[in-house]
């Protein structure tokens, strides 16, 4: 208890410069823990993703459709449990910047494959039977203000036209990291009015969703998937929900990369900052040192206080700086709307955060320690006067 007294009390001697110092801590703690979301964030969907899906799509590209009738076909492919298929629709909801994923699914089989899409018996058993159903996260719907029962006028891009679905059911995540932003409706109401509009482009899907039996044939599946088209005039590239996803995060892999430097040369700032300060208080305690020195107080009683009063301010600092994420981190959600379906900070980020204001401490009294444990009683007597 002496020894925390003392520490507050030499922490707070010049209380305006540890004030500054430790706004400067909070603000990069803050922003390294921000940064950190945002990534992490990037690969929400990766997260999220379950080891017994697998996505089959064109193997040229994702924009190529693939027949219906490969359906039936890959329910015959050993290890297959179960089949189902996506279309992405692309709609715009009043106006652009109200953007969210929407897909057509075949909803008897696509729900069975999505268990962390909870919603009530009775939501369910509506949207099956409302051709013009559709159902939305809870994240989505809040955002808008949607009610089950709403009318949700979409204008297509991809698929021209006005397109107005009712609304059947909210579902709500399994877990924080369930995506809870997009829309689903029925593909065989897509495919229907495409028969009578444009019927070179029904029965077309854009991905085959699989549900096997173990996630240790992933691979082995995919082989016996990808080896039943060759060949063919639409080729499939089958790979794992998590890899579909690592797909079009890599996409923006140099941004990633960008965002995680700047995170980590904040800390570097502040590091070089929270040193001058250690130094600036060394320097003026030279005397009171080699006076302990004196008193026959050991080196390392020294180091002791100046590592002690960094980690103090440092503790104090980055605390501070991780309490203030988590409403940073809120706004931000709110802010930025579905374009981050999932937007949370981690446990694993906040203990990197605390780690990196302990580091910061650390490292900014190693060098002012040692230099005041290794003192001349003399020299440092000399500088009182």
């Amino acid at each position: 208890m002496f020894v925390l007294k003392l520490l507050l009390k030499n922490a707070f001697r010049h209380r305006l410069r540890t004030l500054l110092t430790m706004v400067g801590l909070v603000v990069a703690i803050c922003a390294f823990g921000l940064l950190r979301t945002i990534v992490d964030a990037w690969y929400a969907g990766v997260e999220g993703s379950s080891s017994t899906r697998l996505v089959v799509r064109n193997s040229t590209s994702l924009t190529f459709p693939l027949p219906l009738g490969h359906g039936e076909r890959l329910r015959a492919v050993d290890g297959v449990r179960q089949v189902s298929w996506s279309n992405w629709f692309g709609g715009v909801y009043i106006t652009e910047r109200n953007f969210f994923p929407q897909f057509a699914v075949d909803a008897a089989t696509y729900l069975p494959l999505y268990p962390e899409y909870r919603l009530s018996d009775a939501e369910r058993l509506a949207f099956l039977r409302d051709r013009q159903g559709a159902i939305v996260g809870r994240k989505l719907a809040d955002k808008f203000g949607w009610k089950v029962g709403d009318a949700i006028p979409l204008r297509g891009t991809i698929f021209p036209g006005t397109w107005t679905f009712t609304l059947r059911g909210i579902w709500d995540g399994a877990e924080a990291r369930t995506d809870e932003s997009q829309l689903l409706f029925h593909w065989q109401y897509l495919n229907e009015s495409l028969r009578q509009k444009t019927a070179r482009r029904a029965d077309q899907v854009g991905v085959f969703i699989l549900g096997i039996d173990a996630p240790d044939n992933a691979a082995l599946v995919s082989q016996r998937v990808d080896a039943l088209f060759a060949n063919s005039l639409a080729e499939t590239l089958t790979e794992t929900e998590a890899a579909f996803q690592l797909g079009f995060v890599a996409m923006s892999e140099a941004i990633l990369v960008a965002v995680q430097a700047v995170s980590l040369i904040i800390v570097v700032i502040i590091m070089a900052v929270m040193a001058n300060t250690m130094a600036m208080t060394a320097r003026e305690r030279l005397a009171e040192y080699a006076t302990l020195k004196a008193l026959g107080f050991p080196p390392g009683f020294v180091v002791r206080l100046l590592f002690g009063e960094s980690l103090l301010i440092a503790a104090l600092g980055g605390l501070a700086g991780l309490l203030l994420t988590l409403p940073l981190a809120a706004a931000f959600r709110a802010a930025v709307g579905t374009l981050f379906p999932v937007f949370q900070v981690s446990t694993l980020t906040m203990a990197l955060q605390l780690a990196a204001a302990l580091g910061v401490g650390a490292v900014a009294a190693a060098w002012p320690a040692w230099r005041m444990s290794r003192i001349d009683i003399v020299d440092g007597l000399r500088h009182v006067g």
